[in-house]
């Protein structure tokens, strides 16, 4: 990116400073790797490897969780990242896996830059990183939740986010909102007061220990215009994921990318995943299967706390590890509310120009 002409904020989280100011989200199971997250950083924002099930169907295939085929694919992709990029790395561990604990402190030990939480509350997530210079960002849908967060890492750690996602109910993935709320946009909470509340309650956190919490907004954010209206209203930079997705350097394959530019508005729903949670989704025969009962399988994986198999309607594990590799008859596609609005592939370095330029004519 040329510095020399930006008008755009840079997102400082720490002593890190992204320019421009863009979190390329995680995307699991297998969608950001290396090679995705290496491209968004060698253009100045921060790129995002997935952690979960990141070792694929051999995930838990050791007794011991530390010697797991996902902790020793972490720390491949992570080295691998390195080597392809001086610039800012992050990781996305959900506080819902099995193996959350050590995937963390994995990433901390091999000196990634951000470790983002979310699908839970991560109150022990400070503790992770210790004795390391790993910052550390929760994921939010609500104030309440980044008010309970920043009040235990204080009470417990004297420790303060250094940084806050907000994740608005039109990101893509797993939710933090409840089905009514998802169904009718009418009553849906809107991404632009949830970043506002989050903004004022943590302003107090900051006050505290004098330390700057940078609030990046996240869910549905398409266009430069759209990363130019949450800078407007305070937040210090924006996370998009869907759009990065339909990339050459989505480390997906190609059948995954396509599922996007075929999509139609219609088509994007809203799913009851298996961990019980509400997702967003790209509906196809699987889904329409699964909604049947339909789907026969057997839990191999023990990969998410919440998952209850006997009830279960399909494994997610299978489902999303068969789309990655592009088997989408036995799989589905995430994605955000905007996905329908792809047409193409483009490479990285191509929707980067895009946002920003359209982020500084709007800002």
């Amino acid at each position: 990116m040329d510095k020399m002409t930006k008008n755009l904020p840079d997102l400082v989280i720490g002593n890190l400073k992204i320019y421009p100011p863009i979190i390329q989200g995680g995307m699991g199971v297998r969608i950001s790797l290396a090679r995705l997250a290496a491209a968004v950083s060698n253009e100045g924002g921060a790129g995002t490897i997935s952690t979960a099930l990141i070792g694929g169907a051999m995930s838990h295939n050791s007794m011991d969780e530390h010697e797991s085929a996902d902790v020793r694919e972490l720390t491949e992709q992570i080295r691998i990242a390195k080597k392809l990029t001086a610039g800012i790395l992050a990781v996305n561990v959900m506080v819902a896996l099995s193996n959350y604990a050590v995937l963390a402190t994995t990433s901390a030990r091999e000196g990634i830059d951000i470790i983002f939480s979310g699908a839970g509350l991560p109150l022990s997530l400070p503790k992770l990183v210790e004795g390391t210079e790993t910052k550390i960002g929760p994921i939010v849908s609500s104030s309440r939740a980044a008010e309970i967060i920043c009040k235990a890492w204080l009470k417990k750690y004297d420790y303060v986010p250094d940084a806050i996602v907000v994740e608005g109910p039109l990101a893509g993935g797993h939710l933090g909102f409840n089905i009514n709320q998802l169904m009718n946009e009418n009553t849906m909470p809107k991404l632009e007061d949830i970043t506002v509340q989050v903004i004022e309650a943590v302003k107090k956190y900051e006050d505290n220990k004098g330390k700057k919490i940078p609030v990046i907004a996240a869910g549905g954010i398409y266009t430069g215009k759209d990363i130019a209206n949450m800078l407007k209203l305070g937040a210090a930079g924006v996370q998009m994921a869907t759009r990065f997705a339909a990339t050459y350097e989505c480390d997906a394959a190609e059948e995954f990318k396509q599922a996007y530019i075929k999509s139609r508005k219609e088509d994007i729903t809203i799913i009851r995943s298996p961990v019980g949670m509400p997702g967003r989704a790209i509906n196809n025969e699987f889904l329409k299967k699964a909604e049947r009962g339909e789907i026969k399988f057997r839990c191999e994986y023990q990969c998410l706390k919440p998952c209850m198999p006997s009830k279960s309607p399909y494994c997610i594990a299978d489902a999303l590890i068969n789309a990655a590799k592009g088997n989408l008859d036995n799989g589905f596609v995430f994605s955000g509310s905007n996905a329908y609005r792809i047409n193409k592939i483009v490479s990285v370095k191509e929707l980067m120009k895009e946002l920003v330029e359209e982020a500084k004519a709007n800002l």
